[in-house]
């Protein structure tokens, strides 16, 4: 399913969303675990943001300059609406350039819409955007077999894309950030979320 496939399913439920999880402390946790490996706290990038914004919330709180990116125009506006002073980015991760480095990059639940195609080439842009000693958290589908499977959610169909965790384990290290965490958080369910470092 390609990017804006996925932008158009996520507009039409970008009201339920911002109502449901402006307060959901779904992945709080994991943020609150990587923000500590982040010694300088200036700009912080939330990839795919939602329509609630509340993982700007907790970064604004942790003393980041946070920023917003999604796909969906819906998300996007609804997102400006509660965090007027935000700066937000409506597009397409494959396409769009980082306008600056960041000290902390969040991916939740996010970049695991894309593509198996797209899933390296994002990958590398995430890593290249982290300034010396930045701080990525993304998360990704579990177990070591590349794929794709198919979800339905809030009557919307969905694909998620995994290269599988070694190949992820590779592509940081390719690119010169070092794994600091992997967890299978919501086990047995094989999704993983993985903190990594810049070098």
């Amino acid at each position: 399913m390609l990017p804006e496939e996925t932008a158009a399913r996520y507009d039409r439920i970008a009201q339920w969303w911002q109502i449901q999880h402006q307060n959901s402390q779904y992945g709080i946790a994991q943020l609150r675990h990587a923000v500590k490996f982040s010694d300088k706290k200036d700009f912080a990038l939330d990839v795919g943001c939602g329509s609630s914004g509340r993982f700007i919330s907790i970064l604004s709180e942790c003393g980041f300059r946070a920023e917003g990116l999604d796909v969906s125009e819906k998300m996007i506006d609804l997102a400006k609406q509660l965090h007027p002073n935000i700066t937000f980015y409506q597009a397409n991760i494959c396409d769009w350039n980082p306008p600056k480095f960041y000290n902390l990059i969040v991916a939740w639940d996010s970049t695991f819409h894309l593509p198996l195609e797209m899933q390296e080439p994002v990958m590398k842009k995430l890593c290249d955007a982290l300034e010396p000693e930045g701080v990525l958290l993304f998360t990704c589908g579990g177990g070591n077999r590349s794929g794709t499977i198919s979800g339905t959610f809030q009557g919307q169909d969905f694909e998620y894309s995994t290269l599988g965790t070694n190949a992820f384990l590779e592509i940081l290290n390719k690119h010169e950030c070092n794994c600091l965490h992997l967890e299978y958080d919501q086990y047995p369910e094989n999704h993983v979320y993985i903190i990594a470092q810049k070098v």
